[in-house]
């Protein structure tokens, strides 16, 4: 049997749904499919507003330009990300200023943000590594003090909850991906949540290539102009009819998703209990909607060797992200493989396990008979 990294899942509607759009002549963006997801996602999390667009990369660039980044501001953010993240900053001009990671939950560490704040620091813009929400409130308590814009890139966690507030509620804007990896998939597609009601009306200009012509299409003018910098940030009605689908059976997808976690804690909390691996660890303040699980080995040998040994047998995990400061990029950057010890050590020791929504009907149990086998040979009580 083999256990790929990641696959796609299909609810059953998606075919359905995306030949309606497709006979309806209208599939660009914002068209019903755009509208009834857009509907959906505002009823069930209350976001103020909702902006369908290509990618979760799209969402960052878009977020950035409604932020005004310009040359010489410095956005804090992790290191321990991925590279849309910095470059929805660095495309603009700005300096991205790392920042250290909590072990314990692989999100950027409030306690260590204020050192870093400077005269040009604009924003902060944390991620949701893993579906596990930061900690958002902290983050936004520093912000207002030092009037700064929150960019929260929760990617990986729509659906997931921090202190009854669903991620991406809280911040100025929030940015989901809607890729083929994530809980629930377009394909390609994500979206731009603004929280700022005074935000609104310019982020459809920005969306509409810097036209006015959401106006148009809402009756307040009779033709569109250019009023403003931005770019075809729209998503196609064809992805939304997939995504639409998706989020339909959210639910049916969560409990699916969530029988991994169950299967992966069996086998790991033990040897975190041993202190000889980091696991993924929501606290009660943190509902997580299941979109991945990680063990952080204690030596870059013990992960290695672990990898190898679930391959051997067909099931293969991943090595996480490679840290932003210690890139090609980022030393470019001026930065150090030592400037940021705690992330660079997360990088080196690692591992995603698999973990996607089809694994809950087939293969968890033989995934867990091999993943048991490799620890108990790596870590013999």
């Amino acid at each position: 049997m083999k256990i790929p990294f990641n696959k796609t899942y299909q609810t059953g509607d998606e075919e359905k749904f995306m030949l309606e759009a497709i006979r309806s002549g209208a599939i660009c963006g914002n068209n019903q499919f755009c509208k009834k997801t857009i509907e959906l996602m505002k009823q069930k999390y209350g976001f103020n507003e909702v902006f369908l667009v290509p990618s979760g990369t799209a969402a960052l660039e878009m977020g950035a330009m409604l932020a005004n980044i310009s040359p010489g501001d410095e956005v804090i953010l992790p290191s321990y990300t991925f590279s849309s993240t910095v470059n929805a900053v660095v495309i603009f001009g700005a300096r991205p200023v790392f920042c250290e990671v909590d072990p314990v939950t692989m999100n950027m560490d409030p306690e260590k943000i204020e050192a870093l704040i400077t005269p040009k620091t604009k924003m902060l813009l944390p991620i949701d590594y893993a579906g596990l929400p930061c900690d958002i409130d902290k983050i936004m308590e520093i912000a207002n003090r030092h009037n700064l814009i929150v960019m929260q890139d929760c990617a990986q966690s729509y659906g997931s909850v921090y202190k009854g507030k669903p991620c991406g509620t809280v911040p100025h804007i929030a940015t989901f991906s809607f890729h083929e990896t994530k809980n629930y998939s377009a394909g390609e597609g994500g979206a731009l949540i603004v929280n700022v009601p005074e935000w609104v009306q310019r982020a459809t200009f920005l969306q509409e290539k810097g036209t006015d012509r959401s106006l148009v299409i809402n009756g307040m003018k009779n033709k569109y102009s250019w009023v403003d910098k931005g770019s075809s940030y729209l998503l196609s009605d064809c992805l939304a009819a997939m995504l639409y689908a998706q989020l339909l059976h959210e639910d049916e997808i969560r409990t699916k998703r969530a029988m991994l976690t169950e299967a992966y804690f069996d086998v790991f909390q033990k040897y975190h209990d041993r202190d000889v691996v980091g696991i993924f660890q929501p606290t009660a303040k943190q509902e997580i909607n299941h979109h991945a699980f990680w063990v952080l080995f204690d030596t870059l040998e013990h992960r290695q060797e672990f990898m190898t040994k679930c391959k051997a047998k067909d099931v293969y995990a991943y090595i996480g992200y490679m840290p932003l400061h210690s890139s090609p990029y980022g030393l470019k950057l001026g930065y150090k493989p030592e400037d940021l010890p705690v992330t660079e050590n997360i990088g080196n020791c690692i591992v995603r396990l698999p973990f996607y929504t089809g694994l809950a009907d087939e293969g968890l149990e033989y995934t867990k008979g091999v993943m048991k086998q490799a620890m108990n040979e790596i870590y013999p009580l």
